[in-house]
């Protein structure tokens, strides 16, 4: 068996696009490795939603390049959002490279394989508007040792929200039909997954672009919901306005899916949401996470958050400050604006903001964040929730066992035997910043 190494960047996607490589190499006389020095493939997985992560991603191949100096028939591929969108620029920046692959084209794998055991060097980067679902039946998923399985369920974006270049590298908005999906969740569950993550970039939109029938996303949690045994459904990441009541209705009454909702504010300023050519404002963003607060019992709504946004003004980043407060939000993501090419806010130079000033505003974002999480943490001191332990490990001399609650909080539990992908209850007894600490309750 040869080895293959994948580092792997980026969002969830990105991991579950690796899991499918994995899987298709598995076919091709390749083992997975840890060690990227044994290995005869590398591959390196890339993320192109800011700068640091591209860079990081060129500065990895050119020490893999050093390597292949000393071991000629080393194999390195450069896969993922920055391949698709920097394409055959790729070969001239790094000429020991063999094969560039987009996020689009991920089933071409095999047949690149082939060409580059024969010396050839392959660019597949072109864009489709189709889903490869009839692609993907063909081959197995070596999905990551977890409790937790992501599936996607759509690919791509058609937002275009001003900042972001997901929309040129994965593309326009494209729904997996629901049979592929079915099958995936299935085949999960039968290997002893106990949570299953249905993902997209805007997850709310599933099914828009059905022609020949009328199923959305409320449906698929249906029927996900529908197969029998002890498991837990999420879902990520959600647009604020493709929230409908009929998709919180679903989720309040199917007893699977998980109290949890991540929905991407981006900014508290109406203002600079409208820049940012999101199709909501302020107002509209809080009546909506009040809704769900509302109809959902003990709900989390996560969120995300740029600083320093192209001609964003104190005043409205302090807008910001007081949306995350006011909202109550449990956890944020958050981010200095990283301008990238083809994007329309790139194009705004003479309105950048000053590398100071924004990481100044992402110091002031985070320290609000960490505010927010242990308010929303110490809510839950005293409750008993359902857990669903990851992991098991020494820490300091005491056996901890790690997991979730459904509404996705971390807790850890002091547990001298390990009780990975076993749901258990336990006595949340105190929290920090970003966790919970519990016990387990014995009857």
């Amino acid at each position: 068996m040869k080895k293959v190494y994948i580092e792997t960047m980026g969002c969830q996607m990105n991991k579950s696009d690796t899991e499918r490589m994995f899987g298709m190499l598995s076919n091709f006389g390749y083992e997975e490795t840890n060690e990227p020095k044994d290995a005869d493939l590398l591959m390196v997985n890339t993320c192109s939603i800011r700068q640091l992560s591209e860079d990081k991603a060129y500065s990895l191949i050119g020490l893999w390049g050093k390597w292949k100096k000393a071991k000629p028939d080393l194999k390195i591929g450069f896969c993922g959002c920055v391949a698709q969108q920097k394409a055959q620029q790729i070969f001239k920046r790094a000429h020991y490279i063999d094969f560039v692959l987009g996020t689009h084209k991920i089933y071409s794998l095999p047949s690149i394989i082939e060409k580059i055991n024969k010396g050839e060097k392959v660019c597949e980067c072109e864009e489709t508007n189709a889903t490869e679902d009839k692609e993907a039946v063909k081959f197995n998923i070596n999905r990551a040792k977890s409790v937790n399985a992501w599936i996607p369920i759509t690919e791509g974006c058609n937002n275009f929200c001003t900042y972001c270049i997901v929309p040129y590298t994965r593309g326009r908005e494209r729904s997996r039909l629901p049979e592929t999906i079915m099958k995936e969740v299935k085949d999960a569950l039968n290997s002893g997954y106990k949570e299953i993550t249905l993902l997209g970039q805007n997850v709310d939109s599933y099914g828009k672009d059905f022609k020949d029938r009328d199923y959305r996303l409320a449906d698929l949690l249906k029927e996900v919901n529908s197969i029998e045994g002890k498991f837990r459904i999420r879902f990520v990441t959600s647009y604020p306005t493709d929230i409908t009541d009929d998709l919180i209705k679903t989720a309040v009454e199917l007893d699977k899916v998980c109290e949890y909702f991540h929905i991407p504010m981006q900014s508290g300023s109406s203002e600079v949401l409208k820049k940012m050519n999101r199709r909501y404002d302020r107002e509209t963003y809080f009546k909506i996470a009040e809704k769900i607060r509302k109809m959902v019992p003990d709900v989390t709504i996560t969120s995300d958050f740029i600083a320093g946004f192209p001609g964003e003004t104190e005043e409205q980043f302090v807008e910001t400050l007081t949306a995350m407060d006011e909202l109550c939000l449990d956890y944020s993501n958050t981010a200095a604006y990283s301008p990238r090419e083809k994007t329309v806010a790139a194009k705004w130079v003479d309105k950048f903001i000053d590398e100071d000033t924004k990481f100044e505003r992402l110091a002031r974002l985070n320290e609000q964040n960490r505010k927010c999480c242990l308010a929303s943490n110490k809510k839950f001191i005293g409750k008993t929730m359902e857990v669903l332990v990851e992991n098991f490990e020494n820490h300091k001399g005491k056996n901890i066992i790690t997991g979730r609650t459904r509404n996705n909080k971390i807790v850890h539990i002091p547990y001298d035997k390990d009780l990975t992908g076993e749901f258990i209850n336990v006595k949340i007894t105190g929290c920090k910043t970003w966790y919970l600490n519990g016990e387990i309750i014995t009857e």
